[in-house]
């Protein structure tokens, strides 16, 4: 059997309300399909489809990695929007991170450096740490997104981020249902 996985850093509550408010200004931009704000995250590296015999060493990987990484406890301040991969050719639209991305990056390289060892493949671009807001499926309300990028620069709150995350992603009809595999706490 097989689960879909990612590793995260997820987003607290109380940030869905201000994540819906900023998506609630791109409402009516043609072709936009909007992540859920309960479910909020940083993803730091996607695994796809893995065997369920493999989760035992994928875990003591992961708990290596963020051992690997040395990186206690930190802050981040989420804010400021992005998209990719282009202003002009836009798939995802993104808010960002002000304060906090230097710890991320430790933590996504020491991820990524454990999982390649493994087999997963590795990610073909460099990381931006990231909390997706909407995907594009066609570009009918580009200018929308574009004037919304351009012209709003959020600052969404901080938060204290003490663990990365392994996550199930279960596909539904109502769009992808997280659920927490394991936790591996910063120290």
């Amino acid at each position: 059997m097989q689960k879909r996985l990612f590793v995260s850093v997820d987003l607290p509550d109380e940030f869905a309300e201000p994540i819906a408010d900023l998506q609630t200004d791109l409402e009516g931009a043609s072709g936009l399909s909007f992540t859920d704000p309960e479910q909020a995250h940083i993803t730091m590296k996607f695994l796809g489809d893995v065997d369920a015999d493999r989760l035992p060493a994928l875990e003591r990987e992961l708990e290596a990695a963020v051992d690997d990484a040395d990186v206690a406890p930190f802050t981040v301040r989420y804010g400021g929007l992005g998209v990719f991969p282009s202003f002009e050719y836009i798939t995802v639209v993104w808010m960002g991170v002000e304060h906090g991305g230097e710890q991320l990056a430790k933590l996504f390289e020491a991820i990524e450096n454990r999982t390649t060892v493994m087999g997963f493949d590795a990610e073909n671009h460099d990381f931006t740490p990231h909390v997706t807001l909407a995907r594009m499926e066609h570009a009918g309300g580009k200018d929308r997104v574009q004037e919304f990028v351009r012209e709003r620069d959020p600052t969404i709150g901080e938060t204290r981020v003490n663990e990365v995350r392994l996550t199930e992603s279960t596909l539904t009809d109502d769009g992808p249902v997280y659920s927490t595999v394991a936790s591996f706490p910063l120290e």
